[in-house]
């Protein structure tokens, strides 16, 4: 670390409350990586406990032109909160307070640093609800899932997070503090900053809380779990349910592959020989659940699925995604490096992906995973990598370049869910116009002239 960069974090070591600003290598080593592959060590992690010490924090690092990468849990997927060029990890774990759960207006307020699977429990106490539920959601924080805009199989009927945020708090690059949106369920004031800030990847501000739509908790859940021979019947069932008008509230897809590595791990007799597997969810009115479970299972049946299974009610349906959790595990136990990939196509592309992605498997030598949001078109393609073969890491760089500009042709997206980041930063200048990219970098300049706000990512 240079000499005064030294001279400056002592500074600001002065300037926050006691124990808020840390230099301590092992916190260092912490906070220099996400699930991604890249790594560095910042030259220190700053800690706050209130916004009005991220002000400071942000106010001083502007004046200085220190570096500022703002961090959730660390569970993001592409090097999104790795300090690149150093200087301070602005880490919101301190910031983690349910504020306010409120049925009269339906709305939470909570800070960043609230665990996403502690705020669902904890107003589906109060019969509440709050959908977004990515996969992490047992350890991700609000604040990242806002970053990324953060989305999970419930997407399909719910939308994504950014549908449920009506208000943020966030703090400028220059220190000031604004809240944007409200905690009304309408609201056209304006522009929509709030919208603007959620997805951002902490490019424009630092989230410090968010006032969350909430919705009446559903009384009733169904699942179907349905095994098929090949992906075609899989897909076409999927379709067929659509054009009946029935709109599940998740509806998963997951390939041989895929499957073949969750049968090692799992041992479940009804994965053996199975190529292709659905998981539909319902929920609503018992009464009309019900009924909408018999027609998605008629349905089905039509296409000859290899197997059924029925599950009424949440215990028996998170026994049933007890299972689809496992396949991120099981894929890492095939000792492969796992690309997880999480690209959209249009809803009416997903068989031509699967197709592609079989060829892809094929040309490239390399082993192919796909499994995720079938209801919305956001596959997680998993490129499965050995590197210690002889070319593997060409043919890996191929096959994902092959993968990135394929999804674009088809008007897909580059991300679903996980965002920009580092690991997609090559293909962003495919993804997007001159002329938007133009535009990021405009709004970018307006709100962190210095650009000190998670540099070395995509804009």
């Amino acid at each position: 670390m240079k000499r005064d960069n030294v001279r400056l974090l002592r500074q600001l070591q002065k300037l926050l409350p006691q124990g808020e600003l840390s230099l301590q290598p092992s916190v260092l080593k912490e906070h220099a990586q996400d699930k991604w592959f890249a790594a560095r060590e910042p030259d220190a992690v700053a800690l706050p406990r209130s916004v009005e010490s991220v002000s400071k924090l942000l106010r001083f690092a502007t004046g200085h032109n220190l570096a500022i990468t703002p961090r959730g849990a660390g569970h993001g997927y592409v090097g999104g909160c790795v300090p690149v060029q150093g200087g301070i990890v602005l880490s919101l774990a301190r910031m983690n307070r349910i504020k306010e759960i409120n049925s009269a207006d339906f709305v939470a307020v909570a800070q960043a640093g609230v665990i996403t699977a502690d705020l669902q429990s904890a107003v589906e106490k109060k019969r509440l609800f709050y959908p977004p539920d990515p996969a992490s959601r047992a350890e991700t924080f609000i604040g990242g899932n806002i970053a990324t805009n953060a989305g999970g199989p419930r997407c399909l009927k719910y939308g994504v997070t950014r549908d449920y945020v009506l208000g943020l708090e966030a703090v400028l690059a220059t220190g000031d503090i604004v809240r944007v949106g409200g905690r009304t369920h309408k609201n056209k004031t304006g522009f929509d900053l709030a919208r603007l800030f959620t997805g951002s990847e902490g490019l424009l501000a630092v989230v410090t809380q968010a006032t969350l739509k909430l919705l009446p908790l559903p009384p009733f859940r169904a699942c179907l779990a349905l095994g098929f021979s090949s992906m075609r019947p899989a897909l076409r069932t999927m379709q067929t349910i659509f054009a009946a008008g029935i709109l599940p509230a998740a509806l998963e897809v997951a390939d041989a592959f895929t499957l073949a590595a969750a049968y090692k791990r799992t041992g479940s007799a009804q994965l053996r020989g199975c190529r292709a597997h659905l998981i539909i969810e319902l929920d609503g009115q018992d009464r009309s659940v019900r009924y909408e479970t018999r027609q998605v299972e008629a349905i089905a049946r039509e296409l000859q699925p290899l197997f059924v299974r029925r599950a009424f009610g949440k215990e028996q349906c998170e026994a049933i995604w007890a299972v689809r959790r496992e396949f991120s595990y099981a894929l890492r136990d095939t000792g492969l490096t796992k690309l997880n990939e999480d690209i959209v196509v249009p809803r009416g592309r997903l068989q031509d992906l699967f197709q592609f992605a079989a060829r892809l498997q094929k040309k490239h030598d390399l082993p192919v995973a796909c499994f995720g949001h079938a209801g919305d078109g956001n596959i997680h393609v998993n490129v499965m990598v050995d590197y210690n073969q002889p070319g593997a890491r060409q043919r890996c760089d191929a096959a994902l370049d092959e993968l990135f500009r394929q999804v674009i042709a088809w008007d897909g997206a580059i991300s679903g869910e996980h965002g920009i980041g580092l690991a997609k930063k090559t293909w962003w200048p495919l993804a997007v116009s001159k002329e938007v990219w133009d535009l990021h970098r405009a709004i970018k300049r307006a709100l962190d002239p210095r650009g000190i706000l998670n540099p070395g990512k995509f804009v």
